[in-house]
């Protein structure tokens, strides 16, 4: 497949000094009316833009980070992407990096277009994310002057079809920025007709809430490394003081977690709870996290009490003979009803 987008410089016209350089002409791609009198978009130059929303299953733009795709062998393919200067949700309390959920996210994404672009998955169907895990450069997640321009390296293996459609699959992906790896990792996808959804879900849709359960009970955002009360998706759990236990209460009108609607929470929904657990566990130091594998084994039901509780367990890494850094490996699991919906591991490193 060729790439969907491009970045592109016109072809320059010769100008012999002194004279100006002519018009583009009719068939220059900068020409007013475009080639061959063409007019609107298509006489446009073609300039980076995101693949279509649709394909990564994101309904504003401003949510999409890829912009580009090229196979480049069997199962192989190299796509290009943009994480903004500053994402509203996906950046660091001080401002100064990228966060591993937006790491996670482009993975998500990337899987996604895969198999509509490439495999031929129809734009209807359901995608199961069974399993996802990133591990992340943090010296190459630093923000710069302006937007991370990407460069992804994608394989897909493991391939299961259904007569001839794809039904699984698992991907591998680098993740560079600048030539540098920032990103690595990878997932387990289930392709879904809609017709198998609704055996699995079922025809009757699942009430969205309109507010949070337990609003009264919201962790203050700097307990889980937020900047806003809205980016907050963990409460305290009324039912236990437990330390290291909270219910999963996010905000269900967040632009981001819930950019559109569905009958269960999404799967970065869960891996945020993960997230802030993790980060609420070391408060106030706010360490940052640098690897994640979770697995997730059942749909998070919107309208069940949703139980989160982290473990920590710290271990030393040595690197000289007098210098040693504190790695902790944060163990998460969510329940609901006595099920296990989904089981995470996060390593922190001190900032």
């Amino acid at each position: 497949m060729t790439a969907l987008t491009t970045r592109t410089t016109a072809p320059a016209t010769a100008s012999p000094p002194p004279a100006a350089p002519p018009a583009p002409g009719p068939d220059h791609p900068d020409h007013p009316h475009g080639p061959a009198g063409q007019t609107g978009l298509q006489a446009m130059p073609r300039l980076t833009t995101t693949v279509p929303r649709q394909y990564v299953h994101r309904a504003c733009h401003a949510e999409v980070f890829l912009t580009g795709c090229e196979k480049t062998g069997d199962d192989r393919y190299t796509l290009t992407g943009e994480w903004p200067r500053m994402h509203s949700f996906f950046t660091s309390t001080d401002g100064r990096r990228h966060e591993i959920l937006q790491a996670a996210e482009t993975i998500r994404q990337t899987g996604l277009f895969l198999a509509h672009a490439e495999y031929d998955v129809p734009l209807d169907h359901h995608f199961l994310l069974s399993h996802l895990h990133v591990n992340t450069h943090t010296e190459n997640m630093l923000i710069q002057h302006g937007p991370s321009e990407l460069t992804l390296t994608a394989t897909c293996t493991d391939t299961v079809r259904k007569g001839r459609r794809l039904a699984q699959f698992t991907m591998h992906i680098t993740i560079e920025r600048n030539g540098r790896p920032c990103a690595t990792g990878g997932g387990r996808f289930t392709c879904i007709s809609p017709a198998a959804y609704h055996r699995i879900r079922g025809t009757t849709p699942t009430p969205t809430p309109h507010t949070r359960t337990h609003p009264h009970h919201t962790l203050p955002p700097t307990t889980v490394g937020k900047n806003t009360p809205t980016d907050v998706v963990l409460a305290t759990d009324p039912t236990t003081h437990h330390p290291g236990h909270w219910l999963l209460d996010p905000d269900p009108r967040h632009p981001t977690l819930f950019d559109h609607t569905g009958d269960h929470y999404p799967g970065m929904v869960l891996l945020e709870a993960a997230h802030q657990a993790t980060t609420a566990l070391t408060t106030p130091t706010h360490p940052t996290h640098t690897s994640i594998n979770a697995h997730f084994h059942h749909y998070a039901e919107l309208t069940t009490p949703l139980h989160i509780h982290a473990t920590p367990h710290p271990h030393a890494t040595p690197h000289t003979t007098t210098h040693t850094t504190t790695h902790t490996t944060t163990h998460i699991t969510g329940h609901q009803q006595n099920n296990t919906i989904f089981t995470a591991t996060i390593t922190t490193t001190p900032q």
